[in-house]
């Protein structure tokens, strides 16, 4: 009780509008969540975390800002942040349908066509609550076997989660990357950690994108990333995405590539058979059998 009614005071004192009651919602590892009820007869989500890393709901309210500026894939409205809390818009949830993962597909066409100055960002970020560097690079494949891959190839042999044969799989990878990332594409827009867990199923027929780690990066990481741990109807988002903004030749071939990232962040957070994973995926591109299943 005493924990909610501070939530309370402290949304009342960021939001200047009275709060009528908390509820705490499920989900989440990183953060505490809260729904708010507030004077005005708006809804709203509170995330807390006692001990959030310097900058971390900074960089998540700045990636909700951009993403939402695109105006393609829905991003809830970004109420008030500070270094301790972040709060928005309260989405009222639905089953996930055929529709919706339509919607999701020709509106993150959209968000990402509405492009980046570069790859990267303008400042470094967060992938849950591992470092995300950002520094921009030229091109694509620069940036990411050197922001995106290496860095956590790296921790995740510091931490016993691969194995130096399998950090060699992935390296040689990195090195001949321009050998297997495909067509030269201009930054995208992206949300940067677009699994299914970041997607609001909303009751209003569209999906709705939370907790980015957004930058100007290939717009095949997202897809990568929605069919990396499974989504409902995701053959329909991709379909729909298609239409919308064809993919490259040969995209499918690349989903490894772009999974490579999201795994080595779980074997260095979680461990596991993360870094085993990350090792196929990179194998699988060396020996010329990526995508074969997809």
């Amino acid at each position: 009780m005493a924990r909610m009614a501070g939530t309370a005071a402290r949304a009342e004192a960021l939001l200047g509008r009275g709060v009528i009651s908390t509820t705490p919602v499920a989900g989440g590892d990183i953060c505490t969540t809260t729904r708010l009820r507030l004077t005005d007869g708006r809804s709203a989500v509170m995330k807390t975390r006692a001990q959030a890393p310097d900058g971390f709901f900074r960089s998540e309210s700045e990636g909700l800002i951009w993403l939402r500026e695109a105006e393609g894939a829905k991003v809830p409205e970004l109420l008030a942040w500070s270094d301790d809390c972040l709060i928005i818009e309260w989405i009222e949830h639905a089953r996930p349908s055929s529709d919706i993962g339509e919607n999701l597909g020709r509106s993150l066409a959209v968000t990402h066509q509405a492009g980046a100055e570069q790859f990267g960002a303008a400042t470094d970020g967060f992938i849950g609550l591992a470092p995300l560097p950002n520094r921009a690079l030229p091109t694509w494949p620069e940036f990411f076997a050197s922001r995106r891959v290496m860095p956590y190839v790296r921790a995740a042999v510091d931490r016993k989660a691969l194995t130096v044969e399998q950090a060699h799989s992935i390296e040689l990878v990195m090195r001949r990357i321009h050998e297997f990332a495909g067509p030269e594409e201009t930054p995208s827009r992206i949300h940067g950690d677009l699994w299914s867990g970041n997607i609001i199923w909303g009751l209003d027929g569209n999906a709705w994108l939370i907790d980015p780690a957004a930058h100007g990066g290939h717009r095949e990481t997202d897809l990568a990333m929605l069919a990396l741990f499974g989504m409902p109807f995701l053959q329909r988002v991709i379909d729909s995405y298609n239409e919308a903004a064809p993919l490259a030749d040969g995209w499918r071939a690349r989903v490894p590539l772009h999974q490579l990232h999201p795994l080595l962040v779980h074997a260095v957070m979680f461990g596991g058979t993360y870094g085993t994973r990350a090792a196929s995926a990179a194998q699988s591109l060396l020996d010329g059998t990526a995508g074969q299943d997809a």
